[in-house]
């Protein structure tokens, strides 16, 4: 690519993963953002909404799209990415990548066809791709602590899947399961067994081939960001194989890290790491891998995955740290 910075447009910017992206694209050191697309904000300053960034961005929120972008995201609400193609006009020479599931499933738009983005498992695909179907935070999280072992000829039958999520996964608007006074100081499950991301996890690990069946249990919890998957089956092989084989997997994926120590939340937030742990009793085998939902599940990889299109390393902008205290 030249040396010109990677000029951004976002659509939707005004939600949590928009103001994520925002926050991450004003430190990024090869891009530069052109215009945040929002009809219910338009006019306001993005300062006025994402109060984070005061000081930071002096940018007001647009109704119009600008035409001097060379790479789109689209940070819709799950229906309106398709439905917002159809309504305006992209240039062909812009790269898009949509955060919602509308293209997940490996569906077109006109003569855009979208690479699914998890780039542990699809990088190759990545890098030469002008469309990008950013998966789920839940699938995100899934995938990473099982790619491994689906990739290998070890045999597994049926697996159980928990997961608890922090309300921002519920997106901005506010519903009965995310305002305070509920969410506070309560736990809930939802979508028992069902969840939408099923469908992008059962299709890109070809469980329904493999005769793998994945029970998943999503939960409510009552924090603000993140997710703690912890998935379990029986398994003959060794820790130490099971480690060994994890290692090797990843070690070219600078975010999925596997710890030799338990794992806990506070070491995600705010960074676009996965972390994997791995723990043997007697014949079951415990993954827990855990993200942030705005980051690695959503905003962060997402911009992993621009980083890719235009050729830059992929950690480029993202070395974020957590903050533990």
């Amino acid at each position: 690519m030249s040396k010109n910075l990677i000029k951004v447009g976002i659509q939707g910017a005004s939600g949590y993963t928009g103001g994520e992206l925002i926050r991450i694209i004003l430190n990024h050191p090869n891009s530069e953002l052109i215009y945040a697309g929002s009809k219910s904000n338009y006019g306001k300053l993005i300062s006025e909404i994402h109060k984070d960034l005061v000081g930071d961005c002096h940018i007001k929120f647009s109704k119009n799209i600008s035409k001097n972008i060379d790479i789109l995201f689209l940070c819709l609400g799950h229906g309106n990415s398709e439905k917002f193609l159809y309504e305006n006009i992209i240039d062909k020479n812009v790269k898009i990548i949509d955060l919602s599931q509308d293209f997940r499933l490996g569906q077109s738009f006109e003569e855009r066809d979208f690479v699914y983005g998890l780039p542990e498992l699809m990088k190759e695909k990545i890098l030469n791709s002008s469309n990008i179907a950013n998966p789920g935070c839940f699938a995100t999280a899934i995938q990473l602590g099982l790619l491994p072992l689906l990739n290998s000829d070890i045999k597994i039958d049926e697996i159980h899947t928990n997961a608890i999520t922090g309300s921002t996964g519920a997106g901005i608007k506010l519903n009965d399961t995310s305002h305070f006074s509920w969410r506070n100081n309560n736990i809930s499950w939802y979508k028992p067994f069902k969840h939408q991301h099923l469908n992008e996890i059962n299709k890109i690990l070809r469980l329904g081939s493999k005769k793998i069946k994945i029970n998943f249990l999503p939960i409510r919890g009552n924090f603000t960001r993140g997710i703690f998957c912890t998935s379990y089956f029986n398994n003959e092989m060794s820790l130490t194989k099971l480690k060994k084989l994890y290692f090797e997997y990843y070690k070219n994926d600078p975010f999925t890290i596997i710890s030799n120590n338990e794992v806990h939340l506070k070491q995600v937030i705010n960074t676009n790491k996965c972390l994997i742990h791995l723990k043997k009793e007697k014949n079951k085998l415990l993954v827990t891998s855990i993200i942030d939902n705005l980051v690695k599940g959503a905003s962060g990889q997402a911009i992993q995955n621009m980083n890719l299109m235009f050729g830059l390393d992929e950690t480029t902008g993202l070395n974020l740290k957590s903050s533990i205290f």
